[in-house]
């Protein structure tokens, strides 16, 4: 089968802005495609201090479950070595001879309940990709989840056959962060972050996104997660800028940057629909620069990372680019997963 065929019969007709087919018919990387070993040298020449930051909550973070009612923090269960919980399990119990202290354990997790990454099975949109006038549930590059036992796209099915977490895992998310401190310039109040407003603070700090960059926005809700230790308060739900995902412009400018991704330190990287659908809205997208970036450009998006740390000593230093590298869990069908990002400077 040729590339064009198997475009063809994926889909037919593409949403109007996106980018589906120009890095080939079978693509589940994206923007990522972007970052070639070329740029990843370059990322590595912004390391001049040899400091590195961890950029993610703690895993058990936000706490509680007041910033997304569906998401709960890890839950730890046992693991058994015969009839013993294999925990701080002196393994003489077993043999006399050993003097071995052994502990193990499994959790559930909830992959997008902290730091993470978004794939592009997190979110699609109902599209009539194959033009017979019926929209279907199709995801970035004209993929669909389906169940591999009957080939169906059915409500419920659980676990990305493509365009899951595991594929961006395998690029290994490593290339050059930009970061933009929208905290310096607008405290902690609920802004809604348009082009012009980011323009102007990307250039009153002499910050420049281009092609490949990862666009990394410190909000200060990150800082305000960690100050609440564990029990956050509803006032978390509207503190702190996000982006105006209904600015076209902004939505224009992500597109003719040829950033690779974006991440933040707050909920959803945009308004988060969780806030009350916005009345103007006829029909479409809840969440429109979820759709634009993840349904129609391949454009991944990390949300609740940690930044205030970083980028004080970003601000302190002048600088705002640094070696990044983020890289998911390699967890195949998942829509989602934790990473533990790291900037090096």
């Amino acid at each position: 089968m040729s590339a064009h065929s198997a475009v063809e019969q994926r889909w037919k007709v593409r949403p109007e802005g996106s980018n589906w087919g120009e890095f080939g018919p079978d693509d589940q990387h994206g923007r990522m495609n972007l970052i070639t070993a070329e740029r990843r040298r370059r990322a590595a020449e912004e390391v001049r201090d040899g400091l590195a930051f961890c950029l993610s909550l703690p895993l058990d973070r936000p706490g509680g479950n007041v910033l997304n009612a569906n998401r709960h923090p890890p839950c730890f269960h046992p693991v058994m070595r015969g009839r013993h919980v294999y925990f701080n399990l002196a393994l003489e119990c077993t043999d006399p001879r050993l003097t071995d202290v052994g502990s193990d354990e499994a959790v559930v997790l909830y992959d997008q309940y902290s730091t993470h990454w978004d794939s592009f099975a997190h979110k699609g949109s109902l599209f009539d990709a194959d033009a017979d006038g019926t929209e279907e549930r199709v995801f970035y590059n004209g993929y669909r989840i389906v169940n591999p036992e009957t080939g169906q796209g059915t409500q419920g099915t659980l676990g990305a056959t493509a365009v899951s977490i595991a594929a961006m895992a395998e690029t290994s998310v490593q290339g050059r962060g930009v970061l933009v401190d929208l905290r310096h310039h607008l405290g902690d109040a609920r802004v809604e972050v348009g082009y012009e407003q980011l323009r102007r603070i990307m250039e009153s700090d002499g910050v420049e996104v281009k092609e490949g960059d990862i666009l990394l926005l410190h909000t200060g809700l990150g800082q305000l997660i960690v100050d609440a230790n564990g029990a956050p308060g509803p006032e978390l739900r509207t503190a702190c800028a996000v982006l105006d995902g209904r600015d076209t412009r902004l939505l224009q400018w992500i597109t003719e940057s040829g950033l690779a991704a974006i991440a933040a330190d707050n909920l959803a990287v945009e308004r988060s629909s969780g806030l009350g659908v916005d009345p103007a809205l006829h029909r479409g997208a809840g969440l429109p620069l979820h759709e634009h970036c993840l349904f129609k450009l391949g454009i991944h998006l990390g949300e609740l990372w940690y930044l205030t740390e970083f980028a004080a000593w970003m601000r302190a230093h002048g600088r705002s680019r640094c070696l990044l590298t983020a890289p998911p869990l390699r967890l195949p069908g998942a829509a989602g997963a934790p990473a533990t990002p790291v900037a090096t400077v």
